[in-house]
């Protein structure tokens, strides 16, 4: 369990195809501090665990096992050397909710329509997938790459966020473009509710 609050962003070292699936190995500062091999982290808000973990100093080499699942579902498959990641470790029990519960199970990708600066901040307009629109509602939370946001604005077939200053800059979202994929994991207790009132 997440709670969308990014605590770093890493830095991509490889990714390279294996006979089980993809390795994709990140280089952390923060996160690196007390990770183990089995351990939870959140890449781009998708849940991996951590298959060898190497220290050099400050810095610490995770390494991390894909599915073809994991591959095909997340932008994941769009990172490449030196490519930046939003990055947070599990939630430990009695530890501060900053965002909202996050799982780490990313429902689909979403396509960045557009991009705009407005004062100090900036609007993302997102295009998710028709079937993930149903649980997007307006003030309500959503995960964006792993980041707990709010949703400032529905359309029929996109929804707007806002970002500010901090978290921009605080994020990987500060090398996203026009055009690039986004990590989407909707807020569960949408998802509860549906299937609880299902007939």
């Amino acid at each position: 369990m997440f709670t969308g609050i990014i605590e770093e962003t890493g830095v991509v070292e490889s990714v390279r195809p294996t006979e089980t699936g993809i390795r994709l190995s990140i280089t952390a500062r923060k996160c690196g501090g007390g990770l183990k091999v089995g351990h939870s982290i959140a890449v781009n808000g998708c849940c991996l665990t951590v298959a060898k973990a190497t220290s050099d100093g400050r810095k610490k080499s995770l390494q991390f096992d894909l599915l073809q699942e994991t591959w095909q579902r997340t932008n994941l498959q769009h990172v490449r050397a030196d490519s930046l990641v939003n990055l947070e470790r599990s939630l430990q029990a009695g530890g501060r909710l900053g965002g909202h519960f996050v799982t780490g199970h990313i429902d689909a990708m979403g396509k960045i329509l557009t991009w705009e600066r407005v004062g100090a901040d900036h609007t993302i307009v997102i295009s998710p997938p028709a079937e993930l629109m149903r649980y997007i509602v307006h003030k309500g939370s959503i995960a964006v790459d792993g980041i707990s946001l709010t949703v400032a604005k529905v359309a029929k077939d996109s929804f707007q966020i806002w970002i500010i200053p901090h978290t921009l800059a605080a994020t990987a979202l500060r090398e996203r473009a026009v055009g690039d994929w986004l990590n989407l994991e909707a807020d569960i207790l949408g998802k509860y509710v549906e299937r609880l009132t299902a007939r």
